[in-house]
């Protein structure tokens, strides 16, 4: 009977010692592993949010370019303000133009602008400062800014007036 107790204990000893040996394992491989993996699936995420946020404010972009052309006596693709007078109708419109195209820019802004920009941010937010001077070498626009930017996010009002006032100092000269 003694030697069918100690055989039991010493089988229990190797069984506590697999056990302990398998956390250690654990703790040593594959915890590391896990935490690697998780790291490299958040950053995937976080990439493909990113993507998702530009192909969203793209497409609000790409529609506002669209009320641009079903707009066009307004002429907003010249490169500079229309030369003839507008009427009261036609300058509402543009103010409303206008006003859409803010608020695109700042929830550019807002989504996508961050003091420490990766190279993938840094990307897509250099497009939408693209757009932004573009459409502040217009005089038109520019004017516009005063009444449209009230009541904005006032990191995006500097930010967007900054570019305004450097248009308007190239334009000057």
């Amino acid at each position: 009977m003694c030697f069918y107790h100690a055989h039991r204990r010493d089988c229990a000893m190797h069984w506590i010692e697999v056990v302990e040996f398998s956390f250690y394992l654990v703790e040593t491989f594959a915890l590391p592993f896990a935490i690697l993996v998780f790291v490299i699936e958040r950053r995937k995420e976080r990439f493909v949010d990113e993507e998702e946020i530009y192909q969203r404010l793209s497409d609000e972009y790409t529609n506002f370019l669209k009320l641009v052309l079903d707009n066009s006596d307004l002429q907003l693709l010249r490169k500079s303000a229309p030369l003839g007078q507008l009427s009261e109708e036609q300058m509402e419109r543009k103010l409303a133009l206008f006003g859409i195209l803010v608020s695109i820019f700042e929830r550019a802004y807002i989504l996508v602008y961050e003091e420490r920009m990766n190279k993938q941010t840094r990307r897509l937010w250099s497009s939408w400062e693209d757009y932004m001077r573009e459409w502040c070498r217009r005089a038109d626009f520019r004017h516009a800014l005063l009444e449209l930017l009230e009541g904005e996010d006032p990191d995006f009002r500097a930010h967007i007036e900054r570019i305004a006032e450097a248009a308007a100092k190239a334009s000057s000269r």
